[in-house]
């Protein structure tokens, strides 16, 4: 049986946002989303400062004039690359079976433990974005911040609803939101040899500090048998 979905509903991007000279909006956006996985492989190997826009056109398979058709500067990528890696993990949490479990302790559980799998496999987006997007042009860096306000925080004040944690809800979600990116900026220093533990124990660490034990009998993912 369904539920209703936890996942926040999402602003659509700023039309006016990223200019693009296309009037296709469905070519736009499949030629933008073109150019986000393209300028990930150069953004992660050299850096958004020392990638150039020739580069960029190169690893999106575009000539300048083509990457130009559909964005009007660098900060437009890297605004893409943010857009495209809430996109990824939207996807990857809407595959994760939430809106099929009716006890809400169980979802949030899923959710910790889902974002957490999805941050460890795309662990070099969320560094780059984590690290880049601040050199972002204030208009680009206003709807990044207001995105994760409403897709990123938004999701766990949904999931916090149908619970009590022993913390103020607002505190508590931009507290989920900050422990879950921790294995990510600070990987380095942390024995991958124990991955699946740290996971298990980040998000046991989660819900014992929102006063909500997790249940001996269940895995980290919240499934029973």
């Amino acid at each position: 049986m369904k539920h209703p979905s936890p996942l926040p509903d999402t602003a659509p991007p700023d039309s006016g946002l990223v200019s693009a000279a296309a009037r296709d909006p469905e070519r736009t956006a499949r030629k933008q989303e073109q150019i986000a996985q393209g300028a990930c492989k150069v953004f992660f190997a050299k850096g958004f400062h020392r990638t150039t826009i020739r580069e960029l056109a190169l690893a999106c398979g575009m000539s300048m004039g083509q990457l130009y058709h559909y964005i009007s500067s660098k900060d437009d990528v890297l605004f893409l690359v943010y857009q495209h890696m809430q996109r990824l993990w939207r996807e990857h949490l809407e595959g994760a079976g939430l809106d099929e479990m009716p006890d809400p302790r169980q979802r949030l559980e899923r959710a910790l433990a889902s974002t957490m799998e999805f941050m460890e496999r795309h662990h070099e987006l969320f560094l780059f974005v984590y690290t880049e997007t601040k050199y972002l042009e204030p208009r680009h860096l206003r709807q990044v911040l207001a995105s994760d306000d409403q897709g990123v925080v938004g999701l766990w004040r949904k999931l916090l609803d149908g619970l009590k944690p022993a913390l103020d809800r607002e505190l508590a979600a931009n507290l989920i939101a900050f422990l879950l990116v921790f294995p990510v900026l600070r990987g380095w220093n942390l024995d991958r040899a124990r991955r699946e533990i740290n996971l298990r124990e980040t998000v046991s660490f989660v819900l014992r500090g929102l006063g909500l034990e997790t249940r001996p009998e269940e895995g980290h993912g919240g499934k029973t048998s």
